[in-house]
């Protein structure tokens, strides 16, 4: 799968590494701005209390 990505990406080797790393840095950013958060929503933090 690795593979056909990087045949997939266009240029020499050093433009097929800095897209690869551009690629990875945005998805990335959209995990941590878009899913992580609606996903954190779904989960319910268990109420936890300690006894004296």
């Amino acid at each position: 799968m690795y593979a056909a990505l990087w045949r997939l990406l266009p240029g020499p080797l050093w433009l097929r590494i800095v897209l690869a790393v551009v690629l990875v840095a945005a998805i990335l950013a959209a995990l941590v701005v878009w899913v992580f958060p609606a996903v954190n929503e779904l989960f319910v933090p268990p109420e936890v209390t300690v006894g004296e």
